[in-house]
């Protein structure tokens, strides 16, 4: 099940980003999400936002989490490469599993995909377990964008159009 995240998720989701950032660091990925990114600021932005989710298994038990960002995002709006759909799109950030279920990227994808026809995403140039999910998903290598403190990410998109 997918449902919106709520105030009183945040520890819980913060335990789930913790648990990311160690399958990062076990696969190789030791740079990204550096310095406790993403916060609890962040986390409780997203929630105040709407734009967080949480996958909970028949129990309850939340296991993964995800922002589904809709409108422009300012960080796309440079790219060394080029978007292939202009129109406009919702964006996946932040999507992280604690590693207790599979298929967590094709359930975020498939909830996605019911909402947007077009879809963005990026990750570190570390990230080949998430490279190799977006591609696998149908998301189609842009290029390269600058995030907020100028370092690079790799780009993707998805669109029902292409």
């Amino acid at each position: 099940m997918i449902r919106q995240a709520e105030q009183q998720d945040t520890a819980e989701i913060l335990r789930i980003y913790a648990a990311a950032r160690a399958f990062m660091r076990r696969t190789g990925n030791m740079t990204q999400w550096t310095g406790g990114y993403p916060s609890a600021e962040i986390v409780r932005t997203d929630i105040e936002k709407r734009t967080c989710w949480v996958l909970t298994d028949e129990t309850g038990r939340m296991y993964a989490v995800f922002s589904l960002i809709p409108g422009s995002d300012p960080t796309y709006a440079h790219i060394d490469g080029a978007w292939q759909d202009p129109s406009p799109y919702a964006t996946i950030h932040r999507a992280g599993s604690d590693g207790t279920q599979r298929g967590v990227f094709r359930t975020i994808l498939d909830f996605a995909r019911a909402r947007y026809t077009h879809l963005r995403a990026d990750t570190h140039a570390d990230n080949t377990p998430m490279q190799n999910c977006l591609q696998k998903s149908g998301f189609i290598y842009c290029g390269i964008i600058y995030i907020a403190d100028g370092t690079p990410r790799r780009a993707y998109e998805w669109s029902s159009r292409l």
